[in-house]
């Protein structure tokens, strides 16, 4: 076969076919446009060595995950702003933080697993209180979680963050003194569902052995 029918093939293949092979090659193909391509483009303009970053947990839902959100379980729970701060908004009014000034923060219904975020840069000078902040945990994965106190100490700013799904910030995954060197960036825009595409392509290239991580 020549070069011009082995194109012609493979053109076939990846565009016209409905094997899932096919499918599973272009999945492959766009994952890894986006990671060697799309992802350091953004992450110059954008200022960050992590401007895009899909959700894969359910700490930032306000709805129920196992039938538990805020560390309280409910047969039902209809998800509304005024719903979740009735349940959860003590936690938050202990610490300061008003109804009316949380209604004011970014995503201030969440997000959800599966959801992409895009980030900005973030330093001292840019990041608030109700910021989404995403860090450096203890895990490969970053996690992304609003910030709910920041201070100083000896000159150096500090940030606690807590999932709005979670009854609390938690130490173990190290959210409870968050300095500045573990900061990628704040999430400023929110693109549902199309975080799938990773956690299933993740999910899928588990038994090969691939470990990616971003």
């Amino acid at each position: 076969m020549d070069k011009t029918g082995k194109l012609k093939k493979a053109w076939q293949f990846f565009w016209k076919s409905d094997s899932p092979w096919s499918w599973l090659a272009n999945v492959i193909i766009a994952f890894l446009v986006i990671y060697f391509i799309v992802y350091p483009v953004l992450g110059l303009l954008l200022g960050t060595s992590f401007p895009i970053v899909a959700v894969v947990s359910e700490s930032m839902e306000h709805g129920l995950h196992n039938n538990v959100i805020c560390g309280q379980q409910f047969d039902q729970f209809p998800e509304s702003y005024d719903n979740y701060w009735d349940k959860c908004g003590e936690w938050y009014e202990e610490r300061g933080i008003s109804k009316e000034q949380f209604a004011q923060f970014p995503f201030r219904d969440g997000f959800r697993k599966g959801d992409v975020i895009i980030l900005w840069r973030a330093n001292q000078d840019n990041l608030e209180l109700g910021d989404i902040l995403v860090f450096q945990g203890n895990k490969p994965q970053p996690i992304i979680h609003r910030i709910i106190k920041v201070w100083e100490e000896n000159g150096e700013t500090f940030y606690q963050t807590k999932g709005d799904h979670n009854a609390d910030s938690f130490e173990p995954i190290m959210e409870t003194k968050i300095e500045q060197e573990r900061v990628y960036g704040q999430g400023v825009l929110k693109i549902p569902y199309l975080g799938w595409l990773k956690i299933l392509f993740v999910e899928a290239v588990k038994p090969l052995g691939i470990n990616i991580q971003r």
